[in-house]
């Protein structure tokens, strides 16, 4: 079974990703990066073509070794094809309600003056490029998958029903679902796009002498690397919502709580950035400028931060094809996920309070200090809220609850929490040796 491991007779619950997929994905990215680097292909598609490197190798993978697309939880079943006149004509509703659904979005680009100035306008360069050809093949995509589906009439065909005026024929709640699906993908691809060339052109033209042992410059490059890797993989995620694959999202995020959580972590809703409530950046230096003059200890906070990164980076690489933030697209219990239900998370926070040292400040202020680090703990507060929105929401799915129950149990970081929690009396001895879940370890 999919990443599953047995520990005695507590069984970790199956992964819906197998770890094939992951390492499949960053070799076709690293021999990408190298052929880039050999011809000097540091330009924005270069970058975008590395997403299909990564993608191709992850799509082969999870079809011939996982059999990702006989999978039950696909909603298809390849064995009995349907007519084509028995389901056209519900085709082409859900063609409709498809269709309806990209127009707002395109609406919401055109309006949104964001997207149209800085790093945006690549994604809005390629969303022009791809929108005909997508409203093309959606014709026969969706004749064909109509086919092949249990059930044919999902979100897009209750928001179909809705449009064409059959209002005693649709699902108010499949409407939701749909539309909170594609907001997510709307909001989530268009920024990731964005940020696709930035780091990848970086590592492209990287003059690897530059290095020469100087642990600072390696740590950099390093991270950068992770960077673009992370970004590839989720980038890949966003592209690739098919059920075929196995990779469509079962449902979005329905709670308010959990949306404004996660975008203000986003532009252009973030509060983090260098005009934001939440920057903790004022008046300080980096983890170089204080240990400067100091190799052991650079080497080892270097090391230290590539290590964060790292761990952030396997957390992305973990998903395959299923990245997503707001969505449950499939329950993950390996890789980092089997030490922590937050591995990104954890690891990102972490490598900001190390990497910014928020409570050094160049000014000498003291108010500075307090300031900064007083924000840095409000934005790691903010990743607690995410993690607890996010955890009620997958709480609806009893695999999750199945494996958040195990995790408790059996992963070192919940473990440790818990034996805090018991040491410092929030659980009390009449409860139990091992407390209940708790969200958002």
């Amino acid at each position: 079974m999919f990443g599953q491991k047995s520990k005695g007779d507590d069984p970790r619950p199956q992964s819906a990703v197998s770890h094939g997929v992951g390492i499949a994905g960053l070799i076709g990215l690293a021999c990408w990066i190298l052929i880039a680097r050999q011809y000097g292909l540091d330009g924005p598609y270069s970058a975008l073509a590395a997403c299909l490197a990564c993608a191709v190798p992850m799509v082969i993978w999870s079809l011939l070794m996982d059999k990702v697309h006989l999978r039950p939880s696909t909603g298809m079943d390849w064995n009995r094809p349907k007519p084509l006149k028995e389901t056209f004509d519900v085709s082409l509703v859900k063609l409709a309600g498809l269709w309806a659904t990209w127009g707002m979005i395109a609406t919401i680009y055109c309006v949104g003056r964001w997207y149209w100035t800085g790093q945006y306008q690549f994604s809005m360069e390629i969303m022009e490029a791809v929108a005909p050809w997508l409203f093309l093949l959606s014709i026969p995509y969706v004749l064909f998958m109509d086919r092949f589906a249990v059930e044919p009439r999902d979100g897009a065909w209750h928001f179909g029903q809705l449009l064409t005026g059959r209002k005693s024929e649709f699902d108010r709640q499949q409407i939701r679902h749909h539309l909170r699906a594609w907001a997510v993908k709307g909001f989530f691809l268009a920024f990731m796009l964005s940020i696709v060339p930035g780091g990848f052109a970086d590592l492209v033209r990287l003059d690897l002498d530059v290095l020469a042992g100087n642990p600072v410059e390696i740590a950099h490059w390093l991270i950068i690397a992770m960077f673009v890797v992370d970004v590839q993989f989720a980038t890949v995620g966003y592209l690739l919502t098919m059920k075929p694959l196995d990779a469509h999202i079962r449902t979005a995020n329905p709670y308010l709580a959990g949306w404004v959580a996660a975008l203000i972590c986003y532009p252009p809703f973030i509060l983090m950035g260098d005009d934001g409530p939440l920057n903790y950046h004022v008046n300080t230096a980096d983890w170089a400028y204080w240990f400067a003059g100091q190799p052991v200890v650079l080497w080892i906070w270097g090391g230290l931060l590539v290590f964060l990164t790292a761990i952030y980076a396997w957390a992305t690489i973990a998903f395959g094809l299923r990245f997503s933030n707001l969505t449950h697209r499939g329950i993950l219990t390996h890789g980092p996920y089997s030490w922590t239900k937050h591995p990104a998370y954890v690891a990102k926070n972490a490598y900001w309070w190390l990497a910014t040292m928020p409570f050094l400040v160049t000014s000498g202020s003291i108010t500075d200090l307090v300031r900064n680090t007083v924000l840095i703990a409000a934005v790691s507060l903010v990743y607690y809220w995410r993690a607890k929105t996010e955890e009620k929401h997958l709480l609806s799915d009893p695999a999750y609850k199945e494996y958040a129950e195990w995790m408790d149990r059996n992963a070192p970081v919940p473990l440790l929490l818990n034996r805090i929690k018991r040491r410092i009396g929030w659980w009390p001895p009449e409860r139990g040796d091992r407390p209940e879940f708790q969200p958002a370890e």
